[in-house]
């Protein structure tokens, strides 16, 4: 299995390779030459998998399909390693919690950071130990963070061999227990930078100093943003096993609805797709800050800027330019790196904006490749979060609420609705307080967690103050 650039980037790479690069040299993002594609039976004894041997070995099952320079034996070891009831807390990893006709949760939320970036990051923290230790290398892992990426990052990385973080977070702009559970992190591999900013001033940050290749090899600068093509894929994993539990066949389709900033976790679903998994609609669910909702509508890309992007009470969607959203693109036209380089290269730095709703191939996004979107606002997801504690006596975060609601507006008779839960309410008490009037439910472990000592260093929005901060700590 070989890798190549949405920019047309002539080298051709195998996984291990871009496991510690991230984004190409190009600027581009990595996708594999082809998506391995598998029939009925190849499902069948998937799903033998998955309800025999259980979630980590369904996990090594794809995984496999697109590693090929990690022995069998040593892989299978990692995921193993990754993916216990005692890191995930129960035996299913992503149970489903049902919820009214038709309409499911997939559990995403129940690792060391209780997001669903953990599903994907505790994997990478193992990937990476794992192959700088055969290597005998070093990693300096520079990531951006709305709020769950940044801890489970940092908690899958901590104690690590060969590996430091240093995560961007917008200053002032997540939760305070968001900011606590990172910020309160004092490894010594472990350092918080806020920036004064939104979150696109932190990813452009880690693009530019992606896009500075004598400074990324002079530092061993890697990345755990879903822009690392690893992380991605281990997301793949789980909508594999919410398909397994909702049906109980291949003849029967499902649909996913996910709550989107970036494109990442959405973006999984679509290379699950592609893969072959029967599923029917792909669903985009946005807060105020609706890019990619008025994609899916339009055909018009257009990124906002730090200005007009909103502060919500689901701050970890507050993107207005998502990062993953090339690759569905290089796809959706054919897999044309010219075109691609020319929209997200070009376009975007010179109109910030491109529109694709002329264009023959913007009708495939919902044809061909099953894209719906909805947008959710905070009096939606207020009522949301009432109602399905109401009606289930069950709680849910804000992220998980918007899903909800665009979920329920896409329902079809007979075929199951999966919306991926995001993270659980605890991280976000004071919308839930405001929604419901009572805090939710505190893991004993994160008891007291807002008043432990922190460390964090705020910069400006600025690139070469950020690698400045970097040389000083290397």
């Amino acid at each position: 299995m070989l890798y190549l650039s949405t920019r047309g980037h002539p080298e051709r790479k195998h996984f291990c390779e871009i496991l510690l690069e991230g984004l190409a040299p190009d600027g581009g993002l990595y996708l594999p030459e082809a998506y391995p594609t598998l029939d009925a039976a190849a499902l069948a004894r998937l799903r033998s998998v998955w309800q025999q041997q259980g979630y980590a070995a369904l996990a090594f099952e794809i995984l496999s399909l697109y590693i090929d320079d990690i022995p069998a034996d040593e892989l299978r070891a990692l995921c193993r390693k990754t993916y216990t009831a005692e890191v995930f807390g129960t035996p299913e990893i992503v149970p489903l919690k049902p919820l009214e006709g038709g309409l499911w949760l997939e559990a995403l939320s129940n690792g060391p950071t209780l997001a669903f970036k953990d599903m994907a990051m505790q994997l990478l923290g193992n990937l990476f130990e794992y192959e700088l230790a055969r290597r005998g290398e070093h990693l300096n892992i520079l990531g951006a963070t709305s709020g769950d990426t940044g801890s489970a990052a940092e908690y899958a990385m901590r104690g690590k061999k060969g590996v430091r973080v240093f995560m961007l977070s917008p200053h002032g702009r997540m939760s305070p227990f968001q900011q606590a559970q990172m910020f309160s992190l004092l490894d010594d591999n472990i350092h918080n930078i806020a920036i004064r900013g939104v979150f696109d001033d932190c990813q452009d940050i880690v693009k530019a100093v992606s896009n500075d290749l004598d400074f990324k090899r002079r530092h061993h600068i890697g990345t755990v943003n879903s822009i690392n093509w690893a992380r991605l894929l281990a997301q793949v994993v789980y909508y594999f096993a919410g398909y397994f539990q909702a049906t109980p066949d291949e003849t029967h389709r499902v649909s996913f609805t996910v709550p989107s900033g970036n494109f990442g976790n959405v973006c999984a679903g679509h290379v699950a797709r592609q893969m072959g998994l029967p599923i029917d609609r792909l669903v985009v669910a946005t807060n105020e800050n609706d890019v990619l909702d008025e994609f899916f509508r339009t055909g018009v890309y257009r990124v906002r800027g730090s200005a007009d992007t909103h502060e919500t009470s689901s701050p970890s969607m507050d993107i207005s330019k998502a990062s993953n959203f090339e690759r569905f693109v290089f796809d959706l036209l054919g897999r044309d790196a010219a075109r691609c380089k020319a929209l997200f290269g070009e376009a975007l730095a010179r109109e910030g904006r491109f529109d694709l709703g002329a264009d023959p191939a913007f009708a495939l996004a919902a044809s061909r490749y099953g894209f719906d979107s909805g947008k959710s606002t905070h009096a939606n997801r207020l009522a949301t979060i009432r109602d399905v504690y109401a009606r289930h006596g069950l709680m849910i975060d804000p992220h998980t609420a918007d899903g909800v609601k665009v979920a329920r507006e896409h329902l079809k008779p007979g075929v199951p609705m999966l919306v991926l839960e995001t993270a659980l309410p605890i991280k976000f008490a004071d919308t839930l307080v405001e929604a419901l009037g009572r805090e939710p439910d505190r893991p004993a472990k994160f008891a007291g967690i807002e008043s432990l000592p922190k460390r964090v260093q705020v910069l400006d929005a600025d690139a070469q103050a950020v690698k400045a901060l970097i040389e000083a700590a290397v």
